[in-house]
């Protein structure tokens, strides 16, 4: 199948390792994929963002940037319009962005699929979090994009149920989650024991993130072993966090890698004792849950809707309840207490990643029988009707 994936990804994030996971992982398959972006991407570095994007942000009001980056989805529709003209694809798949509509109108002026790649409700999230220029137009093309799809790829049910509500038929969207390449994840070999435990966390380190709770867990604890924190990852939280680290007395147990490169992740999370999720929003699918599930390592993670598509409280993980204030902290100390336990959780939860294939190989295989359909569905004389619309929904 001749694929030709569509995104407005201007840096190196969790965005980037999904795009890339997945093209290769198409690739891998035998399919021909040709990925159409900014120019900016290819060139980015790790954790970076575009410079232009940058500046952009910091000079204009949140208005004018709102019409800035509507208006540059004209370049982006005639740059994937001139590349499907001359690539000729099966299928258009786009990773949802904010005023990202090049798909919808592409698609249907080739007469080919669109598969859209949902990942938040991003003018609600912009919204929340970063500030949003032009609320109701914002969320109006958010909208246009997700109603234009075939077919709509949400990462978790709860973000389908939102996409639903945005006006978007059930029969056309499927859920597809993030996953792992398990060539970075081989079976792991048995956990070696040390003098002190470690909890681990992988990711962008925002406040939100509430590792400040590790700390005061960690300076207070007064178990056996004592227990350190490995931060995979970078962000604007890591100064706070030092700085609380220090004044609790426990710098030399806390240690920021910094920014890992990707190949370097599973042989970190590897030494992981307890992997933490201290918090994550209510629709997403994180990255690091397929991690440390793949690493089999013994999980704390809130109870919530989106996590429980994945964990399993006391089964593949501990869940605590986010609305109590010493929940996650006494998850940590059960499995502190308890190797038991931690290594019962981790050999679960690497078994469900094996069972429910949530993998990116799986994720191609699934899109691709996705695009298949949609392709039938599309020109029902050429696949003699044998596939209908809906049928893997």
């Amino acid at each position: 199948m001749r694929i030709l994936y569509s995104h407005r990804i201007r840096s190196r994030d969790g965005q980037g390792v999904h795009l890339d996971a997945m093209v290769a992982a198409l690739r891998a398959a035998g399919h021909v994929v040709q990925v159409t972006g900014p120019a900016g991407y290819d060139k980015a570095e790790l954790g970076g963002e575009s410079a232009g994007l940058a500046r952009l942000r910091r000079l204009l009001p949140a208005g004018a940037q709102a019409l800035a980056e509507i208006a540059y989805a004209v370049p982006a529709t005639w740059r994937l319009y001139r590349a499907a003209a001359a690539f000729k694809p099966d299928v258009i798949y786009e990773r949802a962005n904010l005023y990202h509509v090049a798909g919808r109108i592409v698609a249907r002026a080739r007469g080919v699929p669109l598969l859209l790649e949902v990942n938040a409700p991003l003018a609600e999230e912009r919204a929340r979090f970063g500030g949003l220029g032009l609320p109701r137009l914002s969320a109006w093309i958010e909208r246009f994009a997700w109603r234009g799809a075939q077919r709509v790829l949400p990462v978790t049910e709860v973000l389908a149920g939102r996409v639903a509500d945005a006006g978007v038929p059930p029969g056309r969207i499927t859920v597809v989650p993030n996953g792992i390449d398990l060539a970075d994840f081989p079976e792991p070999a048995p956990r070696q024991s040390r003098d002190t435990l470690v909890l681990g966390f992988v990711g962008f380190v925002r406040d939100w993130h509430g590792l400040d709770k590790a700390l005061h867990g960690i300076a207070a604890w007064r178990g056996d072993r004592p227990l350190s924190l490995m931060v995979v990852g970078d962000g604007p939280a890591r100064p706070g966090l030092e700085r609380l680290a220090a004044e609790l007395g426990i710098a030399d147990r806390v240690r920021f890698t910094g920014l890992a490169a990707r190949d370097a992740v599973p042989a970190l999370v590897a030494g992981f004792d307890i992997a933490l999720q201290p918090a994550a929003v209510p629709y997403a699918s994180p990255l690091k849950v397929f991690e440390y599930m793949a690493a089999a390592c013994a999980i704390v993670a809130p109870d919530q809707p989106n996590l429980r598509e994945v964990l399993q409280d006391g089964e593949t993980a501990l869940l605590f309840d986010p609305a109590e204030p010493g929940g996650f902290w006494a998850a940590v100390s059960r499995l502190a207490q308890d190797a038991a336990l931690r290594q019962r959780l981790g050999e679960a939860a690497r078994a469900q990643i094996l069972s429910r294939d949530l993998t990116w190989a799986g994720n191609a295989r699934r899109v691709v029988a996705i695009a298949e359909a949609e392709r039938a569905a599309l020109r029902p004389h050429d696949a003699a009707g044998e596939i209908t619309r809906g049928s893997l929904a």
